[in-house]
């Protein structure tokens, strides 16, 4: 391991609390996908799958903030628990109905109630940040390493998902879904050492942590970028079963993950200086134009190198993002701020996913990869239209983390990056 990311876990109860929230992660990218494998392995239907993708995003969306607003309020213990309880309860009734040959109006039911699954990548960043508060340099590394972690999960989650329902039996994927999500939660909120402390009720005032007007920003590209992958996921699946070779897809989809993971990693060992605004938005850019050659992919070789190239404009925007994120919104809300990204995304995934699935349906997977192109270009447009915003709504503390920054680099054995 790398002397940053060494030096992050140097503090107690550090690996702990990053191995449970890696498990408590996988269901993010396990659960979705592994709904659309069940869905097209049991129906053949592209267009349902997709859709009840779309409702699972929409309910985490709605849903996931207003977790973690309590979170922020009563402490991870007391609301992670019974939230994760009722999730794995849904995820059971949606298997039982699938199994049965339910109604489809059911499995639209259950499967809105598992969105209440509570954001572990919001949980284990407010861990950092509460550690490390005023250290921008460690908490630039401990950020890129959660997005490491996020792609380790995009690695191996859709891997495990789709080849268990496709070689085992369709229900398996969302069953060890949930299997992981349990361990990982009360893991997790065993962990009591390294909980954020409680913020005194008064900081709570003032309503959502939403109505920063730098959080709008970044939000609202986060849908279009959501939009992306939830496409790339449900496109990917189609073009892949095209050819003979549906299980994969999970390994093209891997190799997506692989990109964004490998230059996270990078990303976490520099010290980026600067507008980090400027950085986000030209993230944002290099997402979107990555998309263009998908369309061009005759084969799944091309496309998994097509996707690897674009996967590595994806961890270091996210790293910016939590930074920009931590900037814009008050301490006492910064747990709901951090999941308000995460809703941006889910409510895109559930956008996204649900056209690519009627466009698969109706015009062929090749076509599909048109949604994915629109929704990078849709993010490059209201990053754009927000930038000014983003940049003239940031408190005065930027400026002072970046002189903590500077002081820092010494301490921590870095360099700046120019």
């Amino acid at each position: 391991m790398a002397s940053p990311y060494r030096a992050i876990f140097e503090t107690p109860g550090t690996r702990a609390f990053s191995v449970a929230g890696l498990l408590g992660r996988m269901p993010l990218s396990m659960m979705g996908i592994g709904i659309v494998t069940m869905i097209s392995q049991v129906t053949g239907r592209y267009g349902l799958a997709g859709a009840l993708s779309a409702a699972l995003a929409i309910s985490a969306a709605v849903l996931g903030p207003l977790v973690s607003r309590y979170v922020d309020r009563y402490g991870q213990r007391r609301v992670l628990r019974p939230v994760t309880l009722v999730s794995l309860a849904a995820a059971a009734g949606l298997l039982l109905c699938v199994t049965f040959r339910l109604p489809d109006w059911t499995l639209f039911v259950f499967t809105a109630l598992v969105g209440c699954v509570p954001s572990l990548g919001a949980m284990t960043r407010a861990r950092w940040a509460a550690l490390y508060e005023g250290r921008s340099g460690m908490l630039h590394t401990a950020y890129a390493w959660e997005s490491i972690v996020d792609e380790v999960c995009f690695i191996f989650g859709p891997i495990i998902s789709i080849g268990l329902s496709t070689i085992w039996f369709p229900e398996a994927g969302p069953l060890i879904a949930g299997i992981f999500l349990a361990v990982g939660v009360f893991w997790l909120t065993g962990q009591t050492a390294t909980e954020p402390k409680l913020r005194p009720r008064e900081e709570h005032s003032g309503g959502s942590a939403l109505r920063s007007p730098g959080l709008q920003v970044l939000a609202l590209t986060f849908i279009a970028m959501g939009a992306v992958f939830g496409a790339v996921d449900v496109v990917t699946v189609a073009f892949a079963e095209e050819r003979g070779a549906k299980a994969a897809a999970s390994l093209v989809l891997a190799v997506y993950a692989l990109g964004s993971c490998l230059a996270g990693a990078v990303f976490g060992m520099l010290r980026p200086k600067g507008d980090a605004s400027r950085r986000w938005l030209v993230g944002v850019a290099a997402m979107a134009v990555s998309m263009i050659p998908l369309l061009l992919a005759g084969n799944l070789p091309l496309l998994a190198v097509a996707l690897f190239v674009a996967g590595m404009s994806i961890a270091p925007t996210m790293v910016t993002t939590m930074a920009l994120v931590e900037v814009h919104v008050p301490r006492a809300k910064l747990t709901e701020g951090m999941t308000w990204t995460g809703t941006g995304l889910a409510i895109g995934v559930a956008l996204g996913s649900s056209a690519a699935g009627w466009v698969v349906d109706a015009s062929g997977a090749a076509a599909g990869y048109v949604v994915p192109v629109v929704s990078g270009a849709a993010a490059v447009v209201v990053g754009l239209l927000g930038y000014r915003r983003l940049r003239r709504s940031a408190p005065t503390r930027e400026g002072q983390r970046e002189r903590e920054h500077e002081e820092r680099e010494h301490e921590d054995g870095q360099q700046p990056v120019a």
